[in-house]
């Protein structure tokens, strides 16, 4: 019997390798000769470098860069096994979690790090990349990225404009002349579930800069320069990004990379089980496992498990889910592509409990599953 393991991380509990080990070791414990391969899953968001490296055993670097306040970090991005293909996740150097909550401001915060963990990467000679925009603390358009490479920004005196999406009040040009012309020779994967447009009552700034620091009078004013970009942008490519599908990803750099990169945007699950090669894996599986830290309405929209499960339904394998927390009101629309359903959280685990002991709770759920999965067999 073969078993595919695919968890996603649970947050602030256990890495999706983690949760993997943890689901392995109660399979085992029931039945030792059970063939297991072990997946570390994601949906392009916050983790998915790490899960795609340790998926096609990848390697990763680490490189000088500004964080979204300026400040030099060490950020990191992701070579597959394949060592050709780049992995660079915007949160890595220009996350949200990377300010405090007092530090937060998309008036002020640039994506310039971003910037320079993709210029590293060419200069080391990549050309295919895996880019993800989850969990950015910018609302610049991308701006501080295009920077990065070559692309100049100037005020009506000719002068280039500070860094920030407050600073895009001063747009005037947008000058391309030195963008990296090897970004016109690289291909461009971007893993993104967001499809808000990049300025009005849906885009960027209205929907995403609340979380990244902005009050509503930064909100209009920062959706108010993002369409001032836009025009600009316009004016310099053809390309209109204001209404634009996932422009407003990234606090605008969804846009930035539809308008000046070659590539293309995907729901991010799909990127991550392309890159890892899941259907071949999957081929004369007899069972899946997954989860993640909470299954609720939102796991419908695209995240890890209803990706796996939906691939897996279309080759007839069927999956088990083992969560760290289930909401009971979505048990009716996520059984319709789901075999089972389980949570660690019952009567008498609390989600705190959970959380604070989740790999050993996790490899006896699991355990416990597989014994009464195979009890009906």
């Amino acid at each position: 019997m073969k078993v595919i393991i695919i968890p996603d991380s649970f947050k602030g509990s256990l890495t999706a390798s983690q949760a993997a080990k943890a689901m392995a070791e109660g399979l085992c414990e029931y039945d030792p000769s059970i063939t297991t391969v072990l997946l570390s899953g994601a949906d392009g968001g916050e983790g998915t470098m790490k899960s795609l490296v340790e998926a096609t055993d990848g390697h990763t670097k680490s490189v000088l860069v500004l964080d979204p306040l300026g400040r030099k970090r060490e950020a990191e991005y992701g070579v597959l096994g394949d060592g050709e293909t780049c992995v660079i996740e915007l949160a890595e150097a220009s996350g949200l979690l990377l300010l405090s909550e007092t530090e937060r401001n998309p008036l002020m915060t640039t994506s310039f790090g971003t910037g320079e963990l993709i210029l590293d990467a060419l200069d080391a000679g990549f050309r295919k990349f895996i880019i993800g925009l989850g969990g950015s603390a910018t609302n610049d358009g991308g701006m501080g990225m295009l920077r990065a490479l070559g692309m100049k920004f100037r005020n009506k005196e000719g002068f280039e404009i500070p860094g920030g999406g407050g600073a895009l009040s001063e747009l005037m040009e947008i000058d391309s002349t030195e963008f990296d012309k090897r970004i016109l020779t690289s291909e461009f994967i971007i893993a993104c579930d967001v499809e808000n447009p990049f300025v009005g009552p849906d885009g960027a700034s209205a929907v995403f800069g609340p979380q990244k620091g902005a009050t509503p009078e930064m909100v209009e004013t920062l959706d108010g320069n993002l369409r001032k970009f836009a025009n600009l942008v316009k004016d310099c490519t053809g390309i209109s990004l204001h209404n634009k599908k996932g422009a407003g990803a990234a606090g605008g750099a969804g846009g930035a990379f539809q308008a000046f990169f070659q590539g293309q945007m995907k729901q991010g699950i799909e990127v991550v089980l392309d890159a890892i090669s899941f259907e071949k894996h999957i081929q004369n599986a007899d069972l899946i496992l997954t989860g993640e830290g909470k299954t609720d309405i939102q796991t419908l929209s695209g995240k890890t498990p209803f990706g796996i499960a939906k691939v897996a339904k279309e080759k007839e394998i069927p999956v088990i889910l083992i969560s760290g927390t289930l909401e009971k009101s979505c048990k009716k629309d996520l059984s319709h592509i789901f075999t089972e359903l389980h949570s660690i959280t019952d009567e008498q685990i609390s989600s705190e409990e959970s959380m604070n002991d989740a790999y050993r709770l996790l490899r006896m759920k699991t355990w416990y599953v597989m014994e009464e999965y195979f009890k009906g067999k």
